[in-house]
């Protein structure tokens, strides 16, 4: 029954909270359709105009793990493993709830958020 709740709690989340999405410059190049647009934003501005907010904070575990809590548990040396996970999602690491995908990002912004993250160490 627990699972149940947090589920429909993560779903409502995901569904309710609006993803403001960088904005990115579109091609008109065939070639670069499947090629992300690096952001001149930081990795804290990135986070701060995304919906990783809604569950995540600095210090505080909400719907998923704090800051602290990841950049106690990581290091620099997972930076590539970490930028895949915002791209691509996961579950299992922090319990039940899985963490959604967020394509929108490109590997080397999703990189950006992740040493800014590994920043928090208390």
């Amino acid at each position: 029954m627990k699972k149940l709740i947090v589920i429909g709690m993560v779903s409502f989340l995901a569904i309710s909270c609006s993803k403001k999405e960088m904005s990115q410059p579109k091609s008109t190049d065939p070639s670069d359709v499947a090629t992300s647009v690096v952001s001149n934003a930081s990795g804290q501005t990135m986070i701060e105009t995304s919906d990783c907010l809604a569950c995540h904070s600095i210090d505080e575990k909400m719907i998923g793990p704090s800051y602290k809590e990841i950049a106690a548990k990581y290091s620099e040396k997972d930076i590539e493993i970490l930028a895949s996970k915002i791209i691509e999602g996961g579950s299992g690491v922090w319990g039940d709830v899985p963490m959604q995908a967020h394509p929108q990002f490109s590997k080397e912004d999703a990189k950006k958020m992740v040493e800014y993250i590994l920043k928090q160490k208390k």
